[in-house]
């Protein structure tokens, strides 16, 4: 161990690249690396309602997973060197540029509009810039990692695969390019997977990590701020609109508290008590992979929440289209809490579990409800769960923020 230790001190940095350590956080710069992101899921977003069908949802969902895996990809890079310094950061400032695009073309993305450039091919050809710089910059920084660069290399592969399908998808279109881009996500996601079992990625920080994605959360539940905006905007105000916004509010702060209040800490106290081995994989399952559920499942709800609050006045059902976002949406999101909840603890939820089922039962009975019914139903399943879940882990809450609190004091 000593000498694994000498070893690593002996590692070439290469100029411009600061590596971080098991203390590092989240830094500013990374903050603002996130805001094209915000734009990228307010683009997703409106994609759907915009094309107002089933097929629209599913590949607003492909969209969305295009970005997490940029972002992810990302994380990791800041992860191991800063992202505000030196290369890195050129780098990471090229990457912003480029998701700036593919979220400017997401309308065009499946459709291309009249006149200039090919909006699917400008999108395909942007979002590979940003994963052909990530790796770039991370073999860069992995100077002197025999294993990391091995594991960077490696990474190519699923990743120039899922690159054909896509340029494909984007000449072909219609259905063609959707069956093609959802193979080139399962090529390029399940490639990677099965390559991380190598154990070749280096988690240098628990806290950043965990801290990065619960920013990516909040990113996420911003949305559904936004979608209370959009589903008022040009409607007279009244009292059935302002109700709707309140619900709408209180949806958002339900999916914080659910998320921030525990779960959060306990899942960071959990990767920071790992160690080696295990504390990559529980970051790859848990963290990389578990937490698109959870992002996807509040992009659906807020989808729903839009076109709550666009008919909050009218007396008519709300019907399938934004009645099943929006409890399929929150079922989504603590789906996603209960896998994650099982890789990282071993454990599972049973009030979430019976709330994810309500929500799911409830799904029919929405769809002929009028709109303010249905946002109820789902604010009354979401308070029921937060109270049970308060009374029943106060003393573990308390103990988790000493713990942690202790921790951050050594």
């Amino acid at each position: 161990m000593v000498e694994q230790r000498q070893a690593q001190r002996r590692v070439r940095v290469p100029k411009g690249v600061r590596p971080t350590g098991e203390d590092h956080r989240a830094t500013p710069f990374e903050l603002f690396f996130d805001l094209v992101y915000v734009f990228a899921v307010t683009q997703v977003t409106g994609y759907m309602a915009e094309e107002h069908s089933a097929h629209g949802v599913l590949r607003g969902l492909l969209m969305l997973a295009l970005l997490w895996g940029t972002w992810s990809g990302y994380t990791w890079l800041g992860n191991h060197s800063r992202a505000d310094e030196g290369f890195v950061r050129a780098g990471m400032v090229v990457a912003m540029a480029a998701i700036f695009v593919v979220a400017l073309t997401i309308p065009e993305a499946w459709r291309d509009g009249p006149g200039g450039l090919d909006g699917p091919l400008v999108l395909v050809c942007a979002y590979l810039l940003v994963r052909c710089v990530h790796l770039a910059v991370y073999a860069v920084a992995a100077t002197g990692d025999t294993g990391l660069r091995h594991q960077i290399v490696i990474t190519w592969l699923p990743m120039t695969a899922g690159a054909a399908l896509l340029v494909s998808g984007a000449l072909l279109g219609g259905w063609t390019q959707t069956l093609l881009f959802t193979v080139a996500l399962l090529v390029d996601w399940l490639g990677i997977y099965l390559t991380a079992r190598r154990g070749g990625w280096r988690l240098h920080s628990p806290a950043h990590l965990t801290e990065r994605h619960g920013l990516f959360i909040i990113l996420a539940i911003g949305e559904s701020v936004v979608a209370i905006g959009v589903g008022a905007a040009d409607r007279p105000i009244s009292t059935p609109l302002l109700f709707a916004a309140i619900l709408g509010v209180a949806v958002a702060v339900c999916l914080w508290w659910l998320y921030f209040d525990v779960v959060s800490l306990a899942a960071e106290h959990r990767l920071v008590e790992a160690r080696g081995r295990a504390r990559v994989d529980l970051a790859v399952e848990a963290y990389t992979y578990g937490h698109f559920p959870v992002v996807a499942g509040i992009v659906l709800a807020a989808l729903g929440v839009e076109g709550v609050l666009a008919h909050a006045s009218e007396g008519k059902p709300l019907g399938a289209f934004y009645a099943l976002p929006l409890f399929g949406g929150l079922a989504l999101y603590l789906a996603g809490h209960l896998l994650f909840e099982r890789r990282m603890h071993g454990a599972l939820s049973l009030p979430r579990l019976v709330a994810t089922g309500v929500l799911l039962a409830a799904m029919p009975a929405a769809v002929v409800l009028p709109p303010l019914a249905g946002l109820t139903g789902s604010v009354a399943v979401l308070t029921a769960l937060i109270v049970v879940e308060t009374t029943r882990n106060a003393q573990a809450r308390r103990t988790l923020r000493g713990t942690l609190r202790h921790d951050e004091q050594q």
